[in-house]
């Protein structure tokens, strides 16, 4: 009985559940360039692939793989990242954005796991042109937490494809991410 009622609560709120804003997709695939700038002159570079996927109106399933290498050593690291976000409307062309995701760190002889938890605004600026902007807070097993900015845009070149990047701006470091991005 319990679980009819939970059940016939959920379909009947299906309606009034919102959706994304117009022209704005969670389903996506991306690979590109990935760089970090470092206090100290532990930069690296390297590449990225990230994805999302929509498992309903208003949640969608994200995640991402890099490795980068540092400048001038042999040393490699490795980041994967595996989450969940809930993406509102809150105009026509603006959806209010959250993420929650696990987040795993490799190196040699340094492994660290953690999370990290978003908040923003993703807004279709322009036909063409998608920006967002949001806060975020990583925390992990061998580090301090940390308050984060990102800041990111998308250029549409046709329905499907486009080229996506974003920074991250956290205590030293930033993080940069650009490359081609195919929308499904």
């Amino acid at each position: 009985m319990k679980r009819s009622l939970i059940a016939l609560t959920l379909a009947a709120a299906l309606p009034f559940s919102a959706m994304a804003a117009d022209g704005i997709s969670y389903n996506y695939v991306e690979g590109g360039y990935a760089r970090t700038n470092a206090d100290g002159g532990a930069d690296a570079d390297g590449w990225a692939l990230k994805g999302s996927g929509a498992i309903s109106p208003n949640f969608h399933l994200f995640g991402g793989y890099d490795q980068q290498k540092i400048d001038n050593t042999d040393v490699k690291l490795k980041h994967a990242q595996a989450g969940v976000g809930y993406n509102r409307a809150i105009t026509t062309s603006t959806d209010f954005v959250t993420k929650v995701a696990y987040e795993n760190y490799k190196a040699t002889g340094y492994k660290q796991d953690g999370y990290s938890v978003e908040g923003g605004v993703k807004s279709r600026l322009a036909p063409n042109f998608i920006g967002s902007a949001s806060l975020g807070y990583e925390d992990g097993d061998n580090v301090d937490g940390d308050v984060y900015g990102r800041l990111g845009a998308e250029v549409k070149f046709t329905p499907n494809w486009s080229v996506a990047g974003d920074v991250k701006i956290a205590d030293g470091a930033t993080g940069f991410f650009v490359g081609p991005r195919y929308t499904f």
